[in-house]
């Protein structure tokens, strides 16, 4: 009988500690507002419960920058999903993706030989300067390309092909090299739209130009004048995709400048990413014609002159006004033998 009464007693006194601690627990987990949101500052408040009430968990600091009191804000799990697996498969679609197509088109087509092959003259299409430019321009772009590249593909592709420390070490350089090489690139696609705006407006040649392939689809050359329609398209995702990739890549090398927020911060390499990885598709295109895929289009930017036959079967309009403006100077001056 005795252990039949410390048995009842026992579990009593466990049913009163139960009962004491399921209404001791709302009033510390959940504490609520008078308006029925959750109290931040409670003892003990979950999760979830922050996330769904508060754009973002945030604590007191004593440092002059209180974003720095940021602990936990929601969007920032949507930017490292974007980051991490988004972006991958946006820049892994582009640019593998247009090396798919330009290969097949290499392969379909081959390369564009001129018709009536080599005149053995020669007339200037770019000055030194131009070149110099371009030259400068495009080298900054390669070295950005691969070093922010490495950003979003070098843990997944280069990391297991070396060490930690060996991948560590390339992945601080080129991000030094990202940063610095920046400015050159970012005057170079100035000077860009100052030397070649006026030539690459959009014209109604332009709309001809594309109705008959641009001299890439088929065999027809249609007339063009220094910058056809597929130049002038380059030149323009050069200066805009250019400064929106300088505007947004600065915004991140020089963090919160002004009022700008962790969200901005966020949009700001959201924007820098899609358009570095579209730009950088883009540019593999203007490689191909530049240089394999269209005969006689390198040397233009090589020695800066072309063949008269090359500028005749692919800017007539712009040789002929070359010609009447070196007919009224110095007839022979441009129009020199190749070597």
């Amino acid at each position: 009988m005795s252990t039949l009464k410390r048995t009842m007693q026992t579990f009593a006194g466990a049913l009163i500690l139960l009962l004491v601690v399921a209404f001791a627990m709302p009033a510390t987990a959940q504490v609520r507002n008078p308006d029925g949101s959750v109290n931040p500052t409670a003892s003990a408040v979950q999760e979830g419960q922050l996330l769904q009430e508060l754009q973002r968990i945030q604590g007191r600091v004593s440092i002059p920058d209180k974003k720095e009191g940021v602990l936990i804000q929601p969007a920032g799990q949507n930017w490292r999903h974007f980051h991490e697996v988004t972006l991958r498969w946006i820049g892994g679609i582009a640019i593998l993706g247009m090396l798919v197509v330009l290969i097949a088109f290499y392969l379909i087509r081959g390369m564009v030989r001129l018709k009536s092959g080599r005149s053995g003259r020669t007339i200037v299409r770019f000055n030194a300067f131009e070149r110099f430019v371009h030259w400068m321009t495009a080298t900054c772009f390669i070295i950005l390309a691969l070093t922010g590249l490495n950003i979003t593909f070098g843990r997944p592709l280069l990391l297991p092909l070396m060490s930690p420390e060996a991948f560590t070490t390339w992945s601080e350089a080129a991000k030094y090299a990202h940063n610095f090489v920046s400015f050159p690139f970012t005057i170079g696609v100035v000077l860009i739209f100052l030397m070649w705006v006026g030539g690459n407006i959009p014209n109604r040649v332009d709309v001809e130009w594309v109705k008959r392939g641009g001299g890439i689809v088929g065999d027809d050359h249609p007339p063009a004048y220094r910058f056809n329609a597929g130049q002038k398209m380059i030149y323009w995702i050069v200066v805009l995709g250019g400064s929106a990739a300088a505007i947004s890549g600065y915004l991140l090398m020089f963090p919160f400048y002004g009022d700008l927020t962790v969200n901005g911060m966020q949009t700001a390499q959201m924007v820098h990413s899609i358009v570095a990885v579209l730009f950088v598709a883009a540019m593999l295109a203007h490689i191909y014609i530049g240089t394999i895929g269209m005969e006689g289009a390198f040397e233009a930017m090589g020695t800066g002159e072309v063949d008269v036959n090359w500028a005749r079967e692919h800017h007539a309009l712009w040789l002929e006004e070359e010609q009447g403006r070196l007919a009224g100077t110095a007839p022979a001056a441009r129009a020199t033998p190749a070597e």
